[in-house]
């Protein structure tokens, strides 16, 4: 393992969990939008994160990377109000599956995540700086 591996592999995390807020902000987003391009209310999305190869030297390391944004199929939240535009036939309006306060620990978790791999990148900065200042003495 080289002294600037554990960059990659932070720089990694940190790519991973961006994407993953920028799902999940885009959830929070269209929490009440019940007409889409392509038809009905807007799905939730998620995202999987898989390892990642960081090669470096020859060897590799695990990082990770977003694999995929998937949509989940939960069913919709249904709720009459027949003065909706999007109403159907008998008043009923089918809104996002999205559960806001789910989104909002989601973005908790993601958001601690980063700053754990920020945490890491940093801590591993000081660590190479002080190698290099003891070479100079």
């Amino acid at each position: 393992m080289g002294v600037l591996d554990i960059f990659q592999v932070s720089a990694s995390a940190l790519e991973a969990q961006r994407q993953r807020m920028n799902v999940i902000a885009s959830n929070m987003a269209n929490v009440h939008t019940t007409r889409t391009g392509e038809g009905g209310p807007y799905r939730r999305k998620d995202v999987v994160f898989t390892a990642a190869a960081v090669e470096r030297n020859g060897g590799t390391l695990d990082g990770v990377r977003v694999a995929e944004v998937v949509t989940d199929d939960s069913p919709f939240r249904v709720v009459y109000d027949p003065a909706h535009p999007d109403a159907d036939s008998e008043g009923n309006v089918a809104f996002p599956n999205v559960n806001v306060i789910e989104e909002m620990v989601n973005m908790m978790m993601a958001l601690r995540a980063y700053e754990a791999s920020a945490s890491a990148f940093s801590m591993s900065k000081s660590m190479v700086m002080k190698t290099l200042e003891l070479g100079r003495i």
